[in-house]
């Protein structure tokens, strides 16, 4: 007897933001089953949810006591905010249900997904699919609450926000899933934001790389993480839309694009902040005292320059979150005797703009063609960076979506 194909299906929040979404996507659910795959349906918590539920932890931990004030139990936070998936899980299993689709719900502990003890940013590091397998084989189908996990102490672990499309893309590898669909409110991958760019197309195919390199710049398709996880265990990602049936954008490898274009999307993140050390001393090590302690607080640094040594004095800048810049000072500012510097600038009015295409690997001046249409619209760079597949500049904020649509234009990117 043939084993029927299985296929892994995602919902985010705005997917199942209410009882008549739940339907909705269930009903596509039903569609998967119908046609013959064995399915599990890994779910976000309703639109909104994930928030309301950190909400009402910030307010219980707001009274100043043993901890001080804004400080709490980050395994007590894990149980409350992990609580939203698994209300979506077993809704989600009811209306299927009534749909005439056998189904259970599963919360991560039941699976289980095994992750490290980081709560509030735990990574998998196991999926025992068994239970839910031998369920299959009883023609039932899995409804999983993503987003979560049980330690190794056995306490609810939470994988970070966005963490269910990592959940997704675990369980489509733990099961060995033809794909992994991705439903979201958009339908696919755009070569750049269509609220920004109104000529942005949507892309049929785009290699691991580009996405997880578009992922890490700001693209907010998909999590950064899952990607990779896709990326390492050759699992098909498809973005869709819930709402309608439009082809979606396919994640796959680099070898199975025909036609790769020298630059594929242009992404763009506001909320970043340029920070500089001004006169540190030019002397070996220092700049492992400067991201040590950064690292070690887990302040995410991205772009690094370092100016040219003058009467053995250097300036050193880097790029970092907005949200991480008074936590990143205070760390400076603890290791200033072990550093040495003059004193900490910090620009928090700026963005990052980047280039992203696999093509870059074989095709030469994507960085001059970048920066004479920046210059023609008389765009400044501050801080540049590149890899192998992309090039990125951090520019005035005010200029973000100018910078776009100039690239996206220059790049021909608005032309089928």
């Amino acid at each position: 007897m043939t084993t029927p194909p299985r296929l892994v299906m995602k919902f985010g929040g705005t997917s199942v933001a209410d009882l008549e979404r739940i339907r909705n996507a269930a009903s596509r659910v039903k569609r998967e089953v119908e046609a013959g795959y064995h399915v599990a349906v890994v779910v976000s918590a309703m639109a909104g949810e994930t928030n309301r539920l950190v909400g009402y932890v910030r307010e219980a931990a707001a009274t100043p006591g043993a901890n001080s004030p804004g400080f709490y139990d980050a395994r007590e936070y894990d149980s409350v905010v992990a609580s939203g998936e698994q209300v979506t899980s077993g809704l989600m299993a009811i209306v299927l249900q009534e749909m005439g689709v056998l189904a259970r719900s599963w919360a991560g502990w039941q699976a289980p997904v095994t992750t490290t003890s980081a709560h509030g940013s735990a990574r998998i590091t196991g999926i025992d699919t068994t239970k839910i397998e031998e369920r299959f084989g009883q023609g039932m189908h899995a409804v999983i609450a993503g987003f979560q996990g049980v330690s190794p102490e056995g306490r609810i672990t939470t994988l970070g926000r966005g963490g269910s499309d990592t959940s997704a893309v675990a369980f489509a590898a733990a099961l060995g899933a033809e794909r992994c669909d991705i439903y979201t409110d958009v339908d696919g991958v755009y070569t750049t934001d269509p609220r920004i760019e109104r000529k942005a197309r949507k892309l049929a195919r785009i290699s691991f790389e580009e996405m997880l390199e578009l992922a890490s710049l700001g693209a907010k398709v998909l999590q950064t993480r899952s990607v990779e996880l896709a990326m390492n265990h050759g699992v098909k990602l498809m973005v869709r839309s819930s709402f309608s049936d439009d082809p979606g954008t396919l994640v796959c490898p680099e070898e199975e694009i025909v036609e790769k274009n020298v630059v594929s999307g242009i992404a763009a993140e506001r909320g970043q902040a340029k920070v500089t050390l001004l006169k540190v001393a030019d002397r070996p090590g220092v700049a492992a005292s400067i991201f040590g302690p950064l690292a070690e607080g887990g302040v995410n640094v991205d772009m690094i320059v370092q100016n040219i040594s003058e009467d053995g004095f250097t300036d050193m800048t880097f790029s970092c979150a907005e949200d991480d810049v008074a936590r990143a000072k205070h760390l400076l500012e603890n290791a200033e005797p072990k550093i040495g510097y003059r004193e900490i600038v910090v620009d928090d009015d700026v963005a990052k703009v980047s280039v992203v295409g696999v093509g870059m690997r074989s095709h030469s001046g994507v960085a001059q063609t970048m920066f004479s249409a920046l210059a023609s619209d008389g765009v400044n760079i501050k801080v540049i960076t590149t890899s192998e597949i992309k090039v990125s500049v951090l520019i005035s904020r005010k200029y973000l979506e100018l910078a776009v649509q100039s690239l996206h234009a220059a790049f021909g990117l608005d032309k089928v």
